[in-house]
């Protein structure tokens, strides 16, 4: 599913127009980005855990030369599934 087949499937469930949902949609992502760029958490009950974590610099190798490169640190969001969402996929 990608984002316009999500807007569709929002504004048929919320009985919206696509531009609210799209809108809503919009406002999810942008809340959810915010929080994690503040170091946040966000979780959303029977849903799931967004964080972010910073992953370590480390030396990694350039597949195409072999030569050593430094990785720089950098900050990763990572999603943990909820209760809810893990019995609702099984």
């Amino acid at each position: 599913m990608n984002k316009s087949e999500l807007i569709e499937h929002i504004a048929k469930q919320a009985d919206i127009s696509k531009a609210a949902a799209g809108r809503a949609l919009e406002a999810v992502i942008d809340g959810v980005s915010d929080a994690l760029k503040k170091g946040d958490a966000v979780s959303l009950v029977g849903f799931g855990t967004f964080s972010s974590s910073t992953r370590a610099a480390r030396t990694g190798r350039n597949p195409r030369t072999g030569d050593a490169i430094k990785i720089k640190k950098a900050k990763v969001a990572k999603f943990r599934p909820g209760k809810g969402l893990k019995d609702h996929i099984n």
